[in-house]
């Protein structure tokens, strides 16, 4: 008949007294009390290692921090534990491991190595803005937090004193940035789901406001008003390119000389710098070509078309034609940007091809294959668009000064 161990009262467990060398008190199915000659007590779960049958033993914890009932609740989870073939210490040793990664896995060490990789998408300028707004807004309040410990609630009050300063479009944004540094969290391993994936539910939408610009009977007053304007000429011939050449104004701001193709008379824009980070081609018209010949005493010796006055060896700063259009009097009536969508107006009412439009404003075609046909496609198209569009612009100077006029300088390569 096998032998049974009767359980342990509360009462041994208390009174159990220190001898000279270490003692164990059964309390049945592997669970031991040992008692130690200087008196402390320690809860011991000896057990049959799975597959190898070795005995050992495993520390539960101290009497009476861990009292005999709770004890044996951990007995019986180490016992269910066997009944799956599961190693209770190497259980207990993959937790602690998990807990450690975890609690070291910090929101802002997360937000680094996203970070890293978003970097190699994105331009400079862009992971440097993204970087700086989750650095400003959220890492004051969740950087130090274990990212598997970030709530949507947790999130969503981080960012509700912005919600209530109307700064709705950077809560959307770093909704989006937040979603995808937990997507990547989640995608690697570090947590099991993105708990934020709802959070701009929570928040208002921004109202989508189109940038200002002018209606094209406005161009000629604006030609004007850009004759007499007191501004420096790199500004000047900036606003004109950017007009002639309808790009973006960080593409026009940031145009390097190696960029320039003089013989095809095109401006080739790799595609790191685009928007959409595909590369862009421009067809330079008699104008546009001008305006190169105006810069090249001031930057042909350097890298960037239009440099900055504070660092000559980097460009001019991207807000620098929206300053010089505000000091001319066109606060919230134009910015660069409206440039584009000037330019665009014009076009469509003149009955140019929409699609042949769009390929010059570097609006993406979804369709891949239709996308890259239409680049081709359209080249010609859009230089023969591009030359009608710079000579709309030089009508509407007429009895105005435009640095654009120089047709007849001598292009050199």
């Amino acid at each position: 008949m096998a032998r049974t161990t009767r359980p342990l009262t509360n009462t041994e467990v208390q009174q159990a007294k220190p001898k000279n060398k270490e003692y164990n008190l059964a309390d049945g199915q592997g669970l031991l009390l040992r008692v130690k000659p200087n008196g402390s007590k320690i809860w011991i779960f000896n057990y049959s290692r799975p597959y190898t049958k070795q005995r050992a033993n495993i520390s539960l914890g101290t009497f009476p921090d861990l009292s005999l009932a709770r004890a044996r609740e951990r007995r019986q989870e180490f016992r269910e534990l066997l009944a799956q073939d599961i190693d209770p210490k190497n259980h207990r040793d993959d937790q602690r491991r998990q807990a450690k990664d975890a609690h070291g896995n910090t929101f802002e060490r997360v937000f680094e190595k996203w970070l890293a990789r978003k970097k190699s998408q994105v331009s400079a300028g862009y992971a440097r803005d993204v970087e700086n707004a989750v650095r400003r807004h959220v890492l004051p309040r969740l950087g130090r937090v274990p990212v598997h410990k970030i709530t949507a609630k947790g999130a969503i009050e981080v960012l509700e004193p912005l919600a209530a300063r109307g700064a709705l479009e950077t809560v959307r944004r770093l909704c989006q940035r937040l979603n995808e540094i937990m997507v990547f969290a989640a995608n690697t391993g570090i947590v099991e789901f993105n708990q934020l994936s709802g959070i701009q539910k929570a928040f208002d939408m921004p109202r989508r406001v189109n940038m200002p610009t002018l209606e094209p009977s406005q161009l000629p007053e604006l030609m004007a008003t850009l004759n007499s304007a007191s501004i420096k000429r790199t500004t000047r011939c900036l606003i004109e390119w950017q007009l002639h050449t309808m790009v973006r104004p960080k593409e026009a701001a940031g145009a390097r000389w190696d960029e320039i193709d003089f013989r095809n008379e095109i401006w080739k824009i790799p595609a790191d710098r685009m928007k959409k980070k595909r590369p862009h081609v421009v067809p330079l018209t008699p104008q546009a070509l001008a305006l190169l010949e105006v810069m090249k005493p001031i930057s042909a010796h350097r890298e960037f078309i239009f440099p900055s006055d504070r660092d000559p060896r980097d460009h001019i700063n991207v807000q620098t034609a929206n300053m010089a259009l505000k000091r001319m009097g066109y606060g919230k009536k134009l910015v660069a940007h409206g440039l584009r969508a000037l330019a665009s107006t014009t076009l469509n009412e003149q009955g140019f091809d929409p699609d042949v439009i769009e390929s010059a404003l570097a609006h993406t075609d979804k369709n891949e294959v239709r996308a890259a046909y239409n680049r081709a496609e359209y080249l010609d198209r859009r230089r023969a668009m591009m030359r009608w569009w710079s000579e709309y612009i030089e009508n509407a100077s007429q009895g105005s000064f435009s640095l654009s006029s120089f047709k007849h300088l001598r292009l050199t390569t």
